[in-house]
């Protein structure tokens, strides 16, 4: 087991040493609030949402997917709510005019601000507090009143057009607004029936006033979300049950127990029944991983009366018209990234050596298998290796290594969390004859190595 302290400074700098996450516009200095994901990461990332999605939508009878505009008719977010109330506390330091969030400030002294707090409760928390805050770069206590600064993104994609009369357009703040616009056309296309769900992944984006935390606040995210349209009567029953799906789904993937809790809301929105928050345990503490909601009615209603299309849905069954109500589980691609590098980041000693190694299960892992001939300068080792990789690369995400001896390549693949390790040799081509296409198979955790015959590979390795 290895000393916690500074585990967020290590993992970024693994993730940067190999691979993983690369700081946006690095060449240029870096841009505040902006990651990009490098050749491993996106390999995590995208088994991230394959696992997501497999659990969500094709393990789901009655849940489909959706993959909607980044950029929509402005009128979607004056209808949703967001043009007018969707915001975030902001103060500037009178000293050296920096921005910051107030709730931020208040929490690195130790006093608790909810999300949901108003701008007169929190000015009066400031006031209460303000010798204590210090302005985060230049250390002074001068700051102006805290206001409501709006997180919509402004773009000028269409405003060339007539028909908006000159209305800004928004990158969209979250996808979920996406899903209701199309819960008719889903409807009138698909054979679904309430209760059913529309799954979407993909991009949105905040104008953050002080990103932070690494990826796990940022400017531009990924989120992957679940909309479940159900009857009135049975929104809480939904609700519940899918906080039990959601909750399983970390423990599943091999999350401790301990590292995840549940966090209800305490200051409700006002259309909504019930809202959780799952948090997980993180270098900083714990945070919000996923929100699980129940939304009652409002999303469908605003647009059906900002747009006059009837939203109803007509129960087959009884004939009854009702707007469908709506339980959501929303998670972030990059939180849920953040979250898994410290899952299973872990440092402990193997033939001797201290390493650090990855423990991605499978289904995550960025490589699965990687191959390697025991010797570069052998050309007839270099070219069997190169067969077997042609192999197993067929079936799962591998990598051909013959750089550097044989230990480097295990911890560098230790380090990317690659489960099974290849190697093909001498006795691969038939020194020992019983070894005779045979390759060994190194386990990433126990360090344990295996004689597998090649042509039953794959399926030992898929096993």
């Amino acid at each position: 087991m290895f000393d916690n302290a500074n585990k967020l400074e290590k993992i970024t700098s693994l993730a940067k040493r190999r691979g993983f996450v690369f700081s946006g516009s690095d060449i240029y200095g870096g841009f505040v609030g902006s990651y990009d994901y490098g050749p491993y990461g996106v390999e995590l990332a995208n088994n991230i949402k394959k696992t997501w999605w497999k659990r969500i939508v094709n393990e789901e009878v009655n849940i489909v997917g959706l993959d909607s505009a980044i950029v929509t008719h402005p009128k979607v977010w004056e209808a949703s709510g967001h043009v007018d109330g969707f915001s975030d506390p902001l103060v500037e330091c009178k000293e050296c005019n920096t921005r910051s969030r107030a709730d931020h400030l208040l929490e690195e002294i130790g006093v608790e601000a909810d999300e949901k707090m108003s701008v007169v409760d929190l000015n009066a928390l400031f006031s209460k507090n303000k010798g204590d805050i210090k302005c985060p770069k230049c250390g002074q206590s001068n700051f102006g009143q805290v206001s409501n600064f709006n997180l919509l993104v402004k773009t000028n994609l269409g405003n060339f057009s007539d028909d908006w009369a000159g209305e800004p357009a928004y990158l969209r703040g979250e996808t979920c607004q996406g899903i209701y616009i199309n819960f008719k056309n889903v409807l009138d296309t698909t054979r679904v029936k309430v209760p059913f769900g529309i799954a979407q992944i993909g991009k949105a984006f905040r104008n953050e006033i002080a990103p932070r935390q690494y990826i796990f606040r940022k400017r531009e995210f990924e989120q992957m979300e679940m909309q479940m349209f159900v009857t009135p009567e049975s929104e809480m029953d939904t609700y519940e049950d899918w906080k039990k799906k959601r909750w399983q789904f970390y423990l599943d993937l091999g999350f401790k127990e301990e590292n995840i809790r549940w966090q209800n809301h305490k200051n409700l929105v006002f259309y909504a029944r019930a809202a959780t928050d799952i948090e997980y345990n993180f270098p900083f503490g714990f945070k919000e991983l996923e929100g699980v909601h129940a939304r009652g009615d409002y999303d469908l209603t605003a647009h059906q009366e900002a747009t006059g299309v009837s939203l109803e849905y007509l129960d087959p069954t009884t004939n009854e018209k009702y707007i469908p109500h709506v339980v959501e589980a929303s998670v972030g691609v990059d939180r849920t990234f953040l979250a898994v590098l410290t899952e299973f980041y872990d440092e402990d000693e193997l033939g001797g050596e201290t390493r650090t190694v990855m423990r991605f299960p499978r289904e995550l892992a960025p490589i699965k298998v990687a191959v390697f001939p025991l010797l570069r300068n052998k050309p007839e080792l270099v070219e069997k290796a190169k067969e077997v990789f042609t192999i197993v690369s067929k079936h799962m995400r591998a990598e051909f290594d013959d750089n550097g001896n044989v230990g480097k390549r295990y911890r560098r693949q230790d380090e990317i969390g690659t489960p099974h390790c290849v190697t093909i040799d001498f006795d691969t081509l038939g020194e020992n004859p019983e070894h005779l296409d045979t390759v060994t198979v190194r386990d990433r955790d126990t360090g344990e190595q295996e004689r597998v015959k090649i042509e039953g590979l794959v399926e030992y390795l898929q096993g």
